[in-house]
């Protein structure tokens, strides 16, 4: 396995390695995905958290 600064990249040949039938596609969609709403909801938290204290 070749070292990668990408996190998606990790983490999809993770999940590559869990089982076989995932196409690599697919677990890079799954990765990608993941990652956006984790993100998602990790902003809407500090916008919540931002808020909060300014009041």
């Amino acid at each position: 396995m070749t070292e990668t600064t990408d996190p998606l990249d990790l983490w999809t040949n993770r999940l590559l390695r869990l089982g076989e039938g995932i196409s690599p596609e697919a677990a890079r969609t799954f990765v990608h995905d993941l990652y956006t709403h984790a993100q998602a909801d990790q902003d809407a938290e500090r916008a919540e958290a931002d808020f909060e204290r300014e009041e």
